[in-house]
């Protein structure tokens, strides 16, 4: 306890770096109450290091405030960050991918096709007979959607 009092600055440093890895990389950003609060501990740490005398109301006050300031300015921003969602869609190895009709498809009537393990529904715009040559042209949840190849 006596080292931490004799090395305030290093020891307000440490621990807010701590709790921005903890608010990073533990909780994935989803709070921002860790993020804050260690943003108002290392400012602490540098300001002790600056020359404001490192005691244990000074730490607690300048962290409080500080934690206060950083959330005050930051919170707007990085909750607009937060809520950004990407609207591209995944690409997967399975589209493109050829294969033969077991049964026949059309719309509106749910066909099941068994690939890797998992029980596809298949999707298609148009009738397609039983032994057809399709190609997964979009992928969803457990849903194949399909085309007929031209075979010329």
């Amino acid at each position: 306890m006596e080292y931490m009092q004799t090395h305030m600055a290093e020891t307000m440093i440490v621990l807010g770096l701590a709790l921005l890895a903890i608010e990073i990389a533990v909780l994935g950003f989803a709070t921002f109450f860790l993020f804050f609060v260690g943003l108002g501990a290392v400012a602490t740490g540098i300001l002790f290091l600056l020359g404001v005398p490192e005691t244990l109301v000074n730490a607690v006050l300048g962290t409080a405030i500080l934690t206060a300031i950083s959330a005050a300015v930051l919170w707007r921003p990085l909750k607009d960050m937060q809520l950004k969602t990407e609207t591209k869609k995944a690409k997967s190895d399975l589209i493109d991918m050829e294969f033969e009709l077991l049964e026949e498809v059309e719309p509106g009537k749910t066909t099941h096709f068994r690939f890797s393990g998992i029980d596809w529904q298949l999707k298609s715009a148009t009738k397609e007979k039983a032994g057809t040559r399709v190609k997964v042209t979009d992928i969803e949840v457990g849903v194949m959607h399909i085309t007929a190849v031209d075979e010329n």
